[in-house]
């Protein structure tokens, strides 16, 4: 089976006296190692010489349930299997096993939070996969002054990748203004002139979406933004927004929607009760066709739904003839709930990251934090599992995510295409 290889340290200060202070700098922990001039590393907490213990917090209640399930069992899944082979090669020499802490945060800031705090005390070594925009950034403060890693993140905010920013944090996915770029620049290269209408949720996810249009279809005078409005993110109905964009007379709708099943559905279903049919853009972690196109029972009453895509999608023909999709597919049903092809992209994207991190663990020379992040941030050229063509992992940018390669897809009506021009 193929193998998906594949300091400042947090040592308290001891101001001790005597004997005492002997004793304890004898007492080495299980993790404890030498470094070459001799000298003893203190291992950071939640890892052992046999174990290395990480934590995530999600949405695993609540509206956003599907999406937060799936962002941590595709982790879940890749280190159960991984451990029931042996577990994972460090640099150090060492192998472990991890073990996964998982944390509902019902996609509430001060739970997230409060997540964190319970895994700083509760030893684990750093949280990995952690989902949403807001409630990680409830805490990357805390964790920097913690000196603990918060990394490959599944949200598209640019500040978890700025390396002077958010030191101890990495994202995982393409950052929102990527997305946004990317189609802008498939307007602006149309033969065609385009009335836009835009949605957009009013935080640093829809912010970011917008911005990243607006970069890309500067100086184009084919594309004109001819209605702009938000809706927050806590709203249960987007009925009234939709109704008025309509009204527009706009041939594309650019819909920045995060993964809320019920807005995106009832989107849909509004702009075809009122007659109105624009092509779609929609972000990738709402363009699921099991979760919200299908459901949605008229998706294909309109004349183009876009989307990106920097990873393959489940149950597309890529995915299928990839030796390794079984493989996914089986641990995902032998070690988590996900017993049929999960429907959010974000089970595959965890899987992903998990890969990622085994790269990391193999470059990972100390037993401890800082040279966790020095060996996540080394990683150049990681060929990951399921990748679109071309697609590579590049951890060394200062401030783009682990993956940040992109390709603009028109939905199919079974999953996406790969397109260049948009009709």
């Amino acid at each position: 089976m193929h193998r998906f290889r594949h300091r400042r340290h947090t040592a308290a200060t001891i101001a001790a006296l005597g004997v005492l202070a002997l004793a304890v700098a004898g007492c080495a922990r299980s993790g404890d190692a030498t470094d070459p001039t001799g000298d003893t590393v203190v291992a950071s907490p939640g890892i052992t010489d046999t174990t290395i213990t990480l934590g995530t917090t999600a949405p695993l209640s609540g509206n956003a349930a599907g999406v937060g399930t799936c962002a941590v069992d595709g982790a879940a899944a890749y280190f159960a299997m991984r451990n029931e082979e042996g577990g994972f090669e460090f640099g150090d020499g060492k192998t472990r096993t991890v073990e996964f802490k998982k944390y509902d945060d019902g996609y509430d800031p001060q739970r997230a939070l409060a997540n964190f705090q319970q895994m700083q005390s509760g030893d684990v070594f750093g949280a990995v996969m952690s989902l949403g925009t807001p409630t990680n950034r409830a805490w990357r403060e805390a964790a920097i002054d913690a000196e603990f890693p918060q990394v490959l993140l599944q949200t598209g905010d640019p500040i978890f990748s700025d390396r002077e920013q958010s030191p101890w944090q990495l994202g995982l996915l393409p950052v929102y203004q990527q997305e946004g770029e990317a189609f802008g620049e498939l307007l602006a290269a149309s033969t065609e002139d385009h009335k836009v209408a835009v949605l957009y949720q009013n935080d640093d996810f829809g912010h970011g979406y917008l911005e990243g249009l607006k970069s890309a279809i500067t100086g184009a005078d084919n594309v004109e933004i001819v209605a702009e409005l938000s809706y927050e993110a806590t709203a249960s109905e987007v009925t009234a927004q939709i109704t008025e964009l309509a009204s527009s007379g706009a041939d594309v709708f650019f819909n920045a929607m995060s993964s809320l099943a019920p807005l995106m559905i009832g989107a849909l279903q509004q702009a075809d009760a009122v007659g109105w049919h624009p092509s779609w853009f929609v972000p990738s972690v709402a363009s699921s066709p099991a979760a919200f196109l299908v459901p949605s029972g008229v998706a294909d009453t309109f004349p183009g739904i876009y989307s990106t895509a920097s990873s393959m999608v489940v149950g597309s023909p890529a995915f299928a003839a990839d030796p390794e999709g079984q493989v996914f597919l089986d641990a995902l049903a032998e070690h988590t709930g996900q017993t049929e092809p999960p429907a959010f992209p974000q089970c595959l994207w965890s899987w992903i990251g998990a890969s990622i991190l085994e790269e990391a663990f193999t470059k990972m020379t100390e037993p401890t934090r800082e040279s966790f992040m020095e060996a996540l941030r080394s990683i150049s050229g990681f060929d990951a599992p399921f990748l679109l063509e071309g697609g590579i992992v590049d951890t060394t940018h200062d401030t783009l995510p682990a993956m940040s390669g992109l390709s603009v897809q028109k939905y199919n009506g079974t999953g996406f295409t790969i397109v260049d021009a948009i009709g």
